[in-house]
């Protein structure tokens, strides 16, 4: 070939000559035979590397585009290959020279200049070379000896290997698919930039989707923080966030060498492809709030784990160790796993239509794309298009059924949080009803009586609590009912309970004001309420001062700063006829009988010390009232109900307050 370069390129379309197999090496120089300037190549194979008019590549849509050695008299081979081609260059004496580099090969190469390694595509170190995604290479070139006249000739030869799962990935692969190119450092330099650009608008969209699915993921993660009951939102996020993790990847490996296409191959098309299709069938599953059959969930692990050998050995990764015959039946589980995950979506969809109508409906188009673009390799061999290129931008069938799943997912998620939204303000709501009922149940902070005051103080952990107390007086006898309790748990279900409770009591004494009678009857309630459970104490004090007192497992009272000596037993709600323990003591005048909750001896500070019963002693012997009590456990770090009723015996009679 003759090439007579100004200030242009040109394309070494031919006379190149193709032979497969590597290179002997010559052992007085240590370099390959075949990329010997001397050698004779004429019985080599003749390749014409011209492009058909609009001649685009099918994988990335660049243009172009010639067949690889598997159309050329090949099929079915991988390994080494050399291409060989003489040029005599006419140019400007002193002019700098570049070659570039094939932008599309199958899948790395060496380039030799006169018998001088020029340089590579790929890593050569090792003795299966690492490939990755083929881009523009530029290679400057050395002058040589007694060519300032501007007249050289160069034979350039390129040792290419293609590994074995390319010849899976498309039809007509192997060596070059474009033409290198020669001519001076400026125009290359300038053609190198085109077809890079071309290159990038190529796999434009791979960053896109990345960055799209990682918003949406984010977007549901936030979703999942909000409302932490609805899982489909965790599902979610981790399978988008995946997907946008492996469009980085993949991204990284186009249009970048940190990358190689083998890693790129075994994490998006076996590990991550794996994980991916099992995952959308437990994010429909749970979106559609599906319980049965209880064992999709557990079937879906045995059908990855097959798969992702089954695609590995379809990928022909183990070609070398592998018999074809097993590669074949690799093959065909991979396309059974693959249908039955289809099926189980189908399914999964199917009823979710029947169920909830709109949301099925939504789902079925995206669904039935993303399971048509998971044999996209099958519905390639059969000649059905599945990759297409509008204005250079590859769009392949998955891609399209990514964004259709981003619109409807987008879709779902605004009407599912406004959903969500809507059972919130509900909610809360409730909690607000509630928390206005547990106001009115209580009873007043300070109630005087003939011969006793009475002060309580409530301080709920939450919106509504679960302590709960009432104190009735009898205006008959002049005696005074006290019954207080925490029952187990916080929130909307205790302050439910604790309603239940009041309730009970209220009915309870109107029958009877027996502290034990009282207990009993509440436990009577509790029992057969799966975890419904509390302590209480009831105590009765007469007019005279006599008190009667049965407690259900809750504090002791402190009498003048000292807990009363009660045994112990068993909350109510725990066993049918339990027996609580009961005690009789009397209130002098001046006396002062607190009753305390759990939360004050429970309060923790920021550097996890309990307030203790230590402290609650010390301020018993302070406090002034009900409150202040109440106001210390709280201030040292309240992290249960606390409730206080303080009853003193006062020396002179009071008339009762109306």
């Amino acid at each position: 070939m003759e090439a007579h370069l100004g200030d242009s390129v040109v394309a070494l379309y031919r006379p190149w000559k193709f032979q497969v197999g590597d290179s002997p090496i010559d052992p007085a120089t240590g370099r390959p035979l075949w990329a010997d300037p001397g050698f004779d190549d004429s019985k080599w194979e003749d390749v014409d590397l011209t492009p058909k008019s609009g001649a685009l590549n099918p994988i990335n849509g660049l243009s172009e585009f010639v067949p690889g050695w598997t159309s050329r008299g090949h099929p079915g081979y991988w390994g080494y290959g050399w291409y060989r081609i003489r040029v005599r260059v006419l140019t400007k004496p002193g002019a700098s020279l570049d070659l570039e580099g094939p932008s599309e090969v199958d899948d790395a190469y060496q380039v030799f200049d006169n018998g001088s390694l020029l340089g590579s595509f790929g890593d050569f170190s090792s003795r299966a070379p690492a490939v990755y995604y083929s881009r523009p290479v530029m290679f400057p070139l050395t002058p040589l000896a007694g060519s300032d006249s501007g007249t050289s000739t160069r034979v350039f030869a390129f040792r290419i290997w293609m590994q074995p799962q390319t010849l899976f990935e498309a039809d007509q692969v192997g060596g070059f698919e474009s033409a290198p190119s020669l001519g001076q450092a400026d125009s290359i330099a300038a053609r190198f930039q085109v077809r890079w650009d071309e290159l990038i608008r190529a796999y434009l969209w791979e960053p896109i989707e990345g960055t799209i699915f990682g918003l949406l993921g984010l977007i549901a993660l936030s979703l999942a923080f909000f409302d932490r009951s609805d899982r489909v939102y965790l599902w979610i996020a981790a399978l988008l966030l995946m997907v946008s993790a492996d469009n980085a990847s993949g991204t990284m490996a186009v249009w970048t060498q940190w990358v190689n296409s083998t890693y790129d191959n075994v994490s998006h098309n076996i590990i991550l492809f794996s994980l991916y299709y099992a995952g959308w069938v437990m994010v429909w599953r749970v979106w559609f709030r599906q319980r049965r059959p209880v064992w999709v969930p557990w079937a879906l692990l045995p059908l990855i784990i097959l798969l992702m050998p089954s695609s590995s050995l379809s990928e022909n990764l183990f070609f070398i160790v592998v018999p074809s015959s097993v590669i074949a039946a690799a093959h065909g589980v991979s396309l059974c796993i693959r249908l039955i995950l289809a099926a189980f979506m189908a399914g999964i969809v199917y009823k979710g239509i029947r169920e909830q109508g709109i949301e099925g409906w939504l789902v079925l188009p995206a669904v039935l794309l993303a399971g048509i673009s998971e044999f996209r390799r099958e519905l390639g061999q059969l000649h059905i298009p599945t990759v297409w290129f509008p204005f250079g931008v590859q769009i392949t069938i998955s891609v399209a059924a990514d964004l259709l799943l981003v619109i409807v997912l987008f879709v779902l998620l605004i009407r599912r949080l406004r959903i969500s939204m809507r059972r919130q303000r509900l909610m809360a709501l409730d909690v607000k009803q509630a928390q206005e009922v547990q106001h009115v149940i209580l009873p007043e902070a300070r109630t005087v009586l003939p011969g006793l005051i009475v002060e309580s103080e409530y301080r709920p952990a939450l919106e509504v609590g679960g302590d709960f107390f009432q104190i009735v007086p009898n205006p008959s006898d002049g005696s005074l009912l006290i019954v207080a309790g925490d029952v187990t748990g916080k929130g909307l279900k205790a302050g439910m309970l604790v309603a239940l409770l009041v309730g009970a009591i209220r009915s309870t004494i109107e029958t009877t004001t027996d502290p034990l009678a009282i207990l009993q009857a509440l436990n009577r309630r509790l029992i057969g309420r799966g975890d419904a459970q509390a302590t209480c104490l009831a105590l009765r004090i007469a007019a005279d001062g006599s008190a009667t007192l049965a407690n259900a497992g809750h504090m002791p009272p402190y009498l003048n700063g000292e807990p009363l000596p009660m045994e112990g037993a068993l909350p109510l709600g725990m066993i049918d006829a339990a027996d609580f323990s009961v005690m009789r003591f009397s209130l002098k005048e001046s006396d002062h009988l607190v009753l305390l909750s759990d939360g004050v001896a429970e309060a923790t500070d920021a550097e996890g010390h309990l307030f203790g019963f230590e402290r609650v002693h010390a301020l018993l012997g302070s406090a002034s009232s009900a409150a202040d009590v109440a106001t210390a456990a709280q201030k040292f770090g309240q992290e249960d109900d606390i409730s206080v009723i303080s009853v003193t015996r006062t020396a002179v009679l009071e008339p009762a307050a109306v």
